[in-house]
């Protein structure tokens, strides 16, 4: 009764029948109550997201299934340190529960716990215990502690590959062969307890069409590499006696129809019909069937076919009760029966069929033929290195092909890795080299075109990446992986229209994806309608609080509508789930920019910048920092820097030109403002500064004629005010401005 409740509640969870399968394991468990029993109920609960009741039924198990169990259901509901004490090692239990897969999830809640190396330490533990652990990597990535993947997806790897999953499917066909085995001998059990006569029919069964081991006993030695412990039972052959045996050469042994290895085949060959062995040795002494019992049968008996079934088969066919036994020749004699001088007779192409009940003895038989016989050794002998040789080479062939697989797996996990530890690093343009060298057909995949996708985004190229992610969605169009992200790329290409789609999409797809409502909120946000953008960026961390960008997509929102306070918070939050997002770091120093809190502004802006340090926006905001503080020679070398890293990116350019003039270097800013035309000419903001460049050197003319061009350019009301203001005050020395 257990084990058919197990076995219908492994099933019912193999095709997702999570109710069901819940409800026979309580009965399960309420019939054999056991630690492994409510392994298999909480297994249940936790496979239909229910980790509360996973929880409480295993709390307080030991067994190390159990504790990883117990561990993941603290994870899912926050409770980290919980899941920890379930996962350390202890006194009574020295290694962290289920492997490569509990360093990981240990890995996660150090990581979450902010302590950093012990998170990169067991992250690196389940790489070595499993090097297809693909997630691990990622996490140290993310963390920014992942090895070049070519030493972590190296050699070594492979061979934990092979020993790891080669054992795995090894252990599968052993016991799926051991239950084979194990029905086959159940049926000849069976087969064989019904009568006298039945016993006979199996007999010649094995006679006519496979020789066992010429004594009519099942060997002891398994074929296929299947277990030897299973029971097979010995099933004897009718005997003559020894004087008729002297001189008669036995019968070629053919056990498999399906003939495995050179050694068989060797085998066959020199032990083929034409072949007369006079064998004066008598067997061993054994108890015979009465010939009065007996009848010899007929030479069409021992005719049979050129392509046979093997015992197993043979086997099955004589239990099976609505089956007919059909041989059939085909001008070859396998198997010979030996008349007076042992002399072999070749039988012609005959047919013979058996319908289950009927008795040998309704058979055209002869009397005083003996059955053959051979030495006992020589054949255990040979079915010993059969299967040895069938052994060895399905081990070899298995450990061949994993071998070859290994090493095509991990050709695409080095250069999967070194793209994504690349991107990490925000080294974007290596890392769509490297995405570049991969097959087509893993290149074009949604998970390969998003980080193709990301890229770009990250190095400001929007049209690329937007062409990327779009690529994604045909390729997965169910797959919301990178998703948040090309709603930004959207939201700064003020494509409304595709926005909104997008956002509707992803809604009617997964609607408790936070992807999807990060989507939405962008794209209320971009229609200036920030308090219900902000309502949606809640719902996207209500659904996944560890979802690092929506917690700064709320803070951009809490800036655009004025609410600093709440922005830190939200910032802070998003580094609290993932230090390494620079993101919120620059978040937090804008916020302390327009707070005229110069000294934390530039702490944050430096805190992004070392983690990306090739973004010429977070080096333009650092230099407009130092250049607040007063550290014009450092803020100009940080400007040069960002210009460098993106040439076609005019902020730079344009907060060059303000050190400049704060440097009295008018001349120098002119030049700057003046190539800075040819990227932004549409850029009110330029032109006004130009206009008071011109009023200092009091070219009026000039100054009122930039000052009209910057209003044409319809900018903000604020900037109108103040180029309003500067007008006004045109012919006012800027000593007198001071003052007024």
């Amino acid at each position: 009764m257990e084990a058919i409740l197990a076995e219908c509640v492994r099933d019912n969870l193999r095709h997702f029948v999570h109710r069901n399968a819940i409800f026979m394991c309580e009965r399960l468990c309420a019939e054999f109550p056991s630690e492994t029993n409510l392994q298999l109920l909480a297994t249940c609960y936790l496979q239909n997201n229910q980790a509360h009741c996973a929880y409480q039924i295993l709390k307080g198990a030991h067994m190390a299934q159990c504790r990883y169990l117990f561990a993941l259901s603290c994870f899912q509901m926050d409770l980290l340190s919980e899941a920890e004490a379930a996962l350390s090692p202890s006194e009574s239990c020295t290694e962290v529960p289920n492997g490569a897969a509990g360093h990981y999830l240990l890995g996660l809640i150090f990581r979450y716990t902010d302590r950093r190396q012990s998170a990169i330490h067991h992250f690196n533990q389940a790489l070595t215990l499993d090097p297809l652990l693909w997630t691990a990597y990622e996490e140290l990535c993310t963390l920014g502690a992942a090895e070049e993947a070519t030493k972590v997806f190296d050699e070594g790897a492979s061979l934990c590959i092979q020993k790891l999953y080669l054992h795995i499917e090894l252990s599968s066909q052993n016991m799926r062969v051991s239950n084979e085995d194990h029905d086959v001998a159940s049926n000849r059990s069976l087969g064989s307890a019904d009568d006298s006569t039945r016993q006979l029919h199996s007999q010649g069964n094995s006679l006519r069409d496979v020789s066992r081991n010429n004594h009519g006993a099942a060997s002891s030695q398994p074929l296929n590499c299947g277990s030897a412990g299973l029971p097979f039972y010995n099933t004897p052959s009718p005997m003559a006696t020894q004087s008729q045996l002297s001189g008669v050469a036995p019968p070629p042994l053919l056990r498999n129809a399906q003939l495995n290895g050179p050694n068989m085949r060797a085998f066959v060959a020199d032990n083929s019909p034409r072949q007369t062995v006079n064998s004066t040795i008598p067997g061993p002494r054994r108890k015979f069937v009465d010939e009065g019992k007996l009848r010899k049968v007929s030479e069409r008996l021992f005719s049979d076919s050129g392509q046979r079934r093997s015992m197993r088969l043979a086997g099955e066919s004589v239990v099976n009760t609505n089956s007919y036994l059909s041989v059939s020749g085909n001008g070859t004699n396998h198997s010979s029966k030996f008349l007076g001088g042992s002399k072999l007779i070749s039988v012609a192409s005959r047919s013979l069929t058996y319908r289950k009940g009927q008795s040998w003895t309704n058979e055209n038989v002869d009397e005083g033929i003996p059955a053959s016989n051979s030495s006992p050794s020589v054949d255990n002998r040979l079915l010993e290195e059969e299967g040895l040789s069938r052994s060895s080479g399905a081990a070899v062939s298995s450990s061949s092909r994993y071998n070859d697989g290994a090493s095509e797996i991990l050709v695409i996990l080095r250069l999967l890795g070194d793209g994504f530890r690349l991107s990490c690093l925000s080294r974007c343009k290596d890392a769509l080299d490297i995405y570049i060298k991969l097959p087509q057909k893993h290149y074009n995949t949604g998970w390969v075109l998003s980080q193709v996708g990301k890229a770009y985004f990250e190095m400001v190229d929007y049209l690329e990446a937007d062409r990327a992610f779009s690529l994604a969605r045909i390729a997965s169009p169910y797959s919301l992986e990178g998703m948040d992200i090309y709603s930004t790329v959207l939201y700064h290409l003020k494509e409304d229209m595709k926005l909104s789609y997008l956002a509707q999409e992803l809604v009617a797809t997964d609607r408790l994806a936070p992807q999807s409502w990060c989507a939405m909120g962008n794209c209320y946000s971009l229609q200036k309608d920030h308090e219900t953008a902000l309502k949606n960026f809640q719902r996207s961390v209500q659904l996944n609080s560890r979802f690092a960008y929506a917690h700064t997509l709320c803070g951009h929102e809490y800036v655009s509508l004025e609410d600093f306070e709440n922005g830190i918070k939200s910032y802070q939050n998003a580094l609290m789930v993932d230090s390494r997002h620079y993101n919120a770091w620059y978040g937090l120093g804008m916020i302390y920019l327009r707070q005229e809190k110069f000294e934390f502004s530039e702490h944050n802006f430096r805190m992004a910048f070392r983690i990306n340090p090739l973004s010429s926006v977070i080096m333009s905001y650092l230099g407009t920092a130092l250049h607040a503080l007063k550290k014009n020679n450092e803020a100009l070398e940080m400007m040069e820097r960002a210009i460098l890293a993106d040439t076609k990116n005019p902020l730079p350019l344009y907060q060059k030109a303000n050190i400049l003039i704060s440097m009295e270097n008018l001349d120098g800013a002119l030049a700057v403002l003046e190539e800075l035309k040819e990227y932004a000419p549409c850029e009110s903001s330029v032109y006004a500064l130009m206009g008071r460049i011109y009023k200092r050197r009091n070219m009026h003319d000039k100054a009122m004629l930039h000052f009209g061009l910057a209003l044409d350019l319809k900018p903000s009301a604020t900037d109108v005010a103040a180029i309003k203001a500067a007008i006004e005050k045109l012919h006012v020395p800027d000593e007198l401005e001071d003052v007024l």
